[in-house]
């Protein structure tokens, strides 16, 4: 009995050491993802933004309260637990005309269109209303539920007079997506946003109070500064 009981204590102390040496390399990957997700996101929203099929996001950014960009989401049967995707949110600051962020937040039960090519989509959203906002703050919410959302005008010279929460825009193969994020969910991812800025951190903390900041986000940051007003 006494050999078993330490046999299970060694056990348990080569445990703990195990997870505590384990630690530093587990938060250092998940900065490293978060720093990769606001890269592609980047690349995502230059890519929208070049493309004039997007004329109706180009006029509207600029009326904008913030900005969401989801570099990559994928279908159903390509990821464990469904369709969704991790990626930013940056607000804009109306008083310094410029823009805070990011945090990051994840999208899932996200409905494919038939049309769609391949396994995965971009998508951008524009925050259109302060209840948008407000949404956003808190740990989960439900488009369509918590807030309205339709999907924005594709086509050069597309107009249209959208009353939204949200505005959406989706592409796949770089080609327009059918994508219906009516009853989608948006959740704060916490461990990312706490591994991008090394302290456990709320989503208005870091987009109103500006309480953190990480360079690695300067480069979008000033892509939507730049982008037409």
């Amino acid at each position: 009995m006494k050999s078993k009981a330490f046999c299970a204590a060694v056990a348990a102390v080569i445990l703990t050491a195990w997870i505590l040496s384990a630690a530093p390399a587990l938060a250092a990957s998940d900065a490293d993802d978060a720093q990769a997700i606001v890269e592609k996101a980047r690349i995502t929203f230059n890519s929208f933004m070049r493309d004039k099929e997007y004329g109706f996001l180009h006029q509207n950014l600029a009326k904008a309260k913030g900005v969401v960009i989801y570099p990559q989401v994928l279908k159903a049967g390509f990821i464990l637990g469904g369709s969704g995707g991790t990626g930013v949110l940056f607000l804009r600051d109306p008083n310094k005309m410029d823009w805070s962020g990011p945090a990051f937040y994840t999208l899932g039960s996200v409905t494919f269109g038939l049309q769609i090519g391949g396994e995965s989509a971009e998508v951008v959203m524009l925050v259109m209303t302060q209840k948008a906002v407000d949404t956003l703050f808190s740990n989960s919410m439900k488009l369509g539920a918590d807030a309205s959302i339709a999907a924005g005008p594709v086509g050069t010279g597309a107009k249209a007079n959208i009353v939204a929460d949200f505005i959406s825009f989706a592409r796949s193969k770089g080609a327009y997506a059918g994508i219906n994020l009516e009853g989608s969910v948006i959740d704060v991812r916490d461990s990312l946003n706490k591994a991008y800025y090394g302290q456990a951190v709320r989503p208005v903390d870091i987009l109103v109070k500006r309480a953190v900041s990480n360079p690695g986000a300067d480069g979008l940051r000033n892509d939507l500064l730049k982008a037409p007003k």
